[in-house]
């Protein structure tokens, strides 16, 4: 569907700070950039704005959302919770194939060399990790989870990023690769507390 390429793209721009907190999203500008309908582009808006990536200005559309500390606090506790009971049940289901995804994410996070494409393998081994679970609107909102976190980590923490190997996801994987999903949850959500 054209209105979730044009989200996805959006999203993708608000995340890496292309599109800034406060910045007008402007329909019309939009709808010529990708030969798109407005009405097509009011549906990619809005789901934006339920990701919470931009919100509504009375009567002057829509515009990227700012990036609220208090926010965080309830994305960062969210995602604790639950991206660790969506890896608990996709563990025993993932196949050999999404284990060496798995595997070769961790490979690109550990080889980063900016924060920028540790952060593009970074969210690629989380999603994967739940690719097998089997409740798609939980998977659907860790993904959201994490897409919101990835935004924050650019926005405010990218300039401290130091390139390095992450055990946790080390342990995360070797948790994984023999199907052990209590371990794997359980490193994950050590993992996530580490993070803030």
């Amino acid at each position: 569907m054209k209105s979730d390429r044009i989200a996805e793209t959006l999203a993708d721009r608000i995340v890496r700070g292309i599109l800034a907190p406060g910045e007008k999203l402007t329909q019309d500008l939009i709808a010529r950039e990708f030969g798109a309908s407005q009405v097509t582009v009011r549906e990619a808006l809005l789901r934006l704005a339920g990701r919470g990536l931009a919100v509504s200005l009375p009567r002057r559309g829509m515009c990227v959302a700012p990036l609220d500390k208090d926010a965080m606090v309830e994305i960062r506790a969210m995602r604790h919770a639950l991206e660790p009971l969506a890896l608990l049940h996709s563990a025993p289901r993932l196949d050999a194939a999404q284990v060496e995804e798995i595997a070769r994410l961790h490979q690109l996070c550990d080889s980063a060399t900016s924060a920028e494409e540790w952060e593009t393998a970074n969210r690629g081994f989380h999603n994967a990790l739940i690719a097998a679970c089997p409740m798609p609107r939980l998977t659907e909102e860790v993904r959201n989870l994490q897409l919101l976190y990835s935004r924050e980590f650019l926005a405010r923490r990218a300039a401290r990023w130091q390139p390095r190997p992450d055990p946790d996801h080390r342990a995360i994987l070797a948790a994984v690769k023999v199907r052990d999903a209590a371990l794997a949850s359980a490193t994950l959500k050590r993992h996530l507390s580490r993070q803030g």
